[in-house]
């Protein structure tokens, strides 16, 4: 038999393949052929339809509220709240938490008075209280392009000590209990 077949030859091909009990094979062949000729759909996943194992990493972003010290060359305050959203003075900046899975925090900046706009990801250390990180630049002014590489920085949360003088009804109550 050459290259070339007729209908009438694959007719044969098909009955000599069911008497020889070949026609799990070509039934196979054939929904593999139909399915790739189908392109794959894309789907959106929602958090409420993954595994439970990833849900499991995502953490309360309220790790993040509070003040922040961020060390790039200079030194610049953070404040964020519950959320892991909030404001810095450089450049009348602000900053967008879009996730935090497991000890990465990732999210947007955006400084008002040069227009520039960009993203940053921290990896932060077991207990939050510092992390490493990098920013880059995704818009300058009308530039969608920009050729600035954005940098490195360190960022540690600033923990408030009371003050000796203050002065809490435990703080009292205990002192009064020491001078009798």
């Amino acid at each position: 038999m050459t290259g070339h077949t007729k209908a009438s030859d694959r007719s044969w091909l098909i009955v000599v393949a069911r008497s020889e009990g070949f026609a799990s094979l070509l039934f196979a062949c054939l929904l593999l052929a139909a399915s790739c000729a189908k392109p794959a759909l894309h789907r959106d996943v929602s958090i409420d339809s993954l595994p439970p194992s990833m849900v499991s990493q995502a953490v309360d972003r309220h790790v993040l509220a509070g003040e922040w010290e961020y060390v790039d060359g200079a030194v610049a305050r953070l404040t964020l709240d519950e959320e892991g959203n909030g404001n810095y003075i450089w450049k009348d900046g602000r900053l967008e938490t879009r996730s935090l899975i497991g000890h990465t925090w990732e999210g947007m900046w955006f400084q008002k008075e040069n227009d520039r706009e960009g993203g940053f990801a921290v990896e932060f250390s077991p207990d939050f209280s510092e992390g490493e990180g990098r920013w880059w630049v995704s818009r300058m002014g009308a530039d969608q392009l920009p050729t600035q590489k954005g940098g490195t920085f360190h960022l540690s949360k600033k923990t408030t000590l009371m003050n000796h003088s203050d002065t809490s009804p435990l703080r009292e109550s205990f002192s009064r209990a020491i001078l009798r």
